[in-house]
């Protein structure tokens, strides 16, 4: 796929097929968000695979997080379906030190998100379906140790990827968006 007519008409799908990223695939997952605009090259990311055979440990930890933060029965029965929705989450930590004057913290929290959309953009360009989601349980006490977050880092994406359920094309905008209102030039 042309990678100029994948930024223009990619989109998130929440249906997936049950095949994974090969190793080799996920390298290039990987290899791509270590690529993305970084001020002072501090790399403030980090990810952790959640392969199939790890998704109930994955879902145990979204059910701790709706026990502990309060967020009531339909959101455990949220955590099931995104436990077994994907055959591969990539769960990203912003890894965010504040006290460099030189790289505010939300100039890191950007190069993080990007990192995220770098991976999946290539997953995409791979032939996978993406989802990019989060919820309140991003901030559970047992999801945090299981991804070794320190008390500055901040879980921002749980990045799902499989194969696309329908067919062998990934599922793509059928049109461009306006871009008028979006943008004008400086007088």
């Amino acid at each position: 796929m042309d990678v100029l007519d994948l930024l223009q008409h990619r989109r998130s799908s929440k249906k997936f097929g049950d095949v994974a990223p090969t190793k080799e695939q996920l390298d290039i997952i990987l290899k791509s968000a270590l690529r993305v605009p970084d001020h002072g090259h501090l790399k403030p990311y980090h990810f952790i695979v959640i392969e199939k055979e790890k998704m109930p440990l994955f879902e145990k930890h979204l059910k701790s997080a709706a026990f502990e933060l309060k967020l009531g029965d339909e959101m455990l029965e949220k955590a099931k379906k995104i436990s077994q929705r994907a055959p591969m989450i990539i769960g990203v930590v912003a890894k965010i030190t504040k006290d460099i004057a030189k790289v505010p913290a939300w100039e890191q929290m950007l190069s993080a998100g990007c990192a995220t959309y770098a991976m999946q953009l290539a997953a995409n360009a791979q032939g996978f379906e993406t989802c990019w989601i989060t919820n309140k349980w991003v901030n559970g006490s047992d999801l945090r140790q299981a991804f070794n977050c320190q008390e500055s880092d901040k879980i921002i994406a749980l990045l799902m990827i499989g194969s696309p359920a329908d067919g062998e094309n990934i599922t793509l905008a059928n049109h461009t968006d306006d871009i008028t209102s979006f943008f004008n030039y400086l007088k």
